[in-house]
This record gives structure tokens, sequence and C-alpha cells, in this order.
């Protein structure tokens, strides 16, 4: 059985009315994975991720400060997210999600978090609803394993995974790649190993054409023991913030195309579910499933 790494705290987050950010999308998914024939035995609970785990990667004053509430007003407004305990909690849960991911992944091939993505966290602030950065906290813990000595991060969120891309700038063992929509969030982009900055209102095949090229491409040049994915939806027709022009089954073909290069190479793959801001719940949630067809997770 593919392991699912799931924890009610993904949606539990009180936000202000009319918030952009759709916290219910994580326990929707769940639900439905549910009535599609998986058993709540299916899903594996996280622990919080260590606060130290969390200095390996981020600034020391910048994670107390957060821990504790005493980010200033302009660090909370990048964020975008209201500070409160629950936060806290909540965003622990969630990176420690995909560390677990990753660790799954190595042991059975496949993992999906049914939360994860948070691409726009740098070393000393967050921003665009990411506080840590669980990809490159993730690929570290997958590079203490013995096989493991580079972990390729394949983002095909519509926004640019720069956050990633700045963590891991000095560092071999990660090797970032970024599928984005060129004229979209952030407005600044950073260096990933590589880069695909995507037309405004590219439809499938231009789109599929992009990532399959964009696959072979880093599989040569990274060689992954390991891969982590961020299967972002944000690319969808639908999405308020996405500006791409991609059908749900454009959607899952990308999915597929990502698992079968992995299984291909016989690379581990942990995926997280990224970005998508659909305001309608039960769209959203029928977007981000197509990750779980294209695993074999449900049907």
């Amino acid at each position: 059985m593919i392991p699912l790494v799931f924890h009610p705290i993904y949606s539990q987050l009180v936000l202000p009315q009319k918030h952009r950010f759709p916290i219910e999308k994580y326990q929707g998914i769940h639900d439905q994975l549910v009535a599609l024939g998986r058993s709540e035995a299916d899903f594996i609970r996280p622990n919080q991720i260590a606060i130290e785990a969390l200095k390996t990667v981020h600034q020391s004053g910048y994670v107390d400060n957060f821990i504790n509430g005493k980010l200033s007003n302009k660090e909370i407004r990048r964020i975008g997210m209201p500070w409160s305990e629950q936060f806290v909690k909540r965003t622990l849960t969630a990176v420690g999600g995909t560390v677990l991911t990753g660790q799954l992944a190595i042991e059975h091939g496949l993992a999906l978090n049914l939360t994860g993505g948070y691409h726009h966290a740098f070393s000393e602030f967050g921003s665009g609803f990411c506080v840590f950065n669980d990809i490159v906290l993730s690929a570290k813990e997958m590079l203490k394993h013995n096989g493991i000595d580079r972990v390729l991060a394949f983002d095909c969120d519509v926004h640019q995974g720069d956050g990633t891309a700045q963590l891991c700038a000095n560092n071999d063992s990660i090797y970032t790649v970024s599928l984005h929509c060129e004229k979209n969030f952030p407005a600044r982009k950073q260096d990933s190993n590589i880069d695909f900055p995507l037309a405004k209102g590219m439809s499938d095949d231009e789109y599929l054409h992009t990532v399959e090229c964009a696959l072979t491409l880093a599989f040569n040049c990274a060689v992954p023991d390991a891969v982590i994915y961020d299967a972002g939806v944000d690319i969808h027709e639908c999405d308020d913030l996405g500006n791409l022009q991609i059908s749900t089954e454009g959607v899952f073909q990308r999915d597929k195309l990502v698992f079968d290069m992995c299984k291909s190479k016989g690379v581990p793959v942990a995926a997280v579910i990224g970005g998508g801001y659909q305001r309608n719940i039960t769209d959203l949630v029928n977007v981000h499933l197509q990750l779980f067809k294209a695993a074999g997770v449900c049907s």
C-alpha cells in the first residue's frame, strides 16, 4: 500500500473571512480518498518537526521568532497568514509530514503527503503562505540514508520555488528544477539549477511536452537517487492565481509523467500537493485528486 501522510491539523486553522488560502482542502482530499475506498488505517499521522531540525535550514533567530510570536508585522504580512499558536502547531506538523513522506518514499518507493510544497520559505523569512521550507528539510533528511547522495526537487507549482532555489544555491546534493508561469508571483525570481519559465495562457499539449523535456533533462543532469515532487495544481485553467490553461486531464497526465519516469529509473519519489487556489473547495479537491489517481491510490 502506498503510504499517505495526513493529520487533521492540516485544515484545523481559523483564517479571516475571505482569506485567500483554501485551508479546508486538505481535509477535503482526505475525505474524498476515504469515500473512494481508503480506510483511516491507510493514513499515517506525522509528528511535529523538531525545532533544532528547522535550524539546519533556517536562521535560528527567524525560527525562534516565529515559534514565540515575535515576528514583525511586516514579516507576518509577507507570509500572508495571521500568527497564532495553532498556526505554529499546524506549520510544524505539516513540515513534519513532508519529512516523514521522504522517509517513507525511500522505504516504499513512493509516498504522498496531503499537504506540503512550502517552497517560498527562505532561510531568514517566510513568504507566500510558506513559513519553513519542507522540501529542503525533507531532502536533507533523505540525504542521510545510505545510497542517497543527490535529491532532485522537481517543482511544478505554477509559482517559482524561489525559496528552495535560494536555500540550495550552494548545495550540490539537492538539484532544483522549477516549471512556473513567468508572469506570476514571485516578481523577483531566484536561480534554480534549471528553470522553465512558462508563457501565460499555456495549454495542455505544450505544457506536457515541456514537463517531459524537463524530466529528461533533470534526470540526465542530476542523476538523482531520490525525488521530491511538488505537484501544485495552480496550473489549472480554473485556478484564481495561476495564469495557465491546463485541464484536469492535463494535471493527471503531468503527474503520471513524473511517477512513470521515477519508476522507470528505480528512484523513490516523495510527493506533496503544492498550491491550488480555486474558491470552490469541491472542485479544487478534484484537481488535487489527480495526483493520487496517477499514483494508483484511487481511481
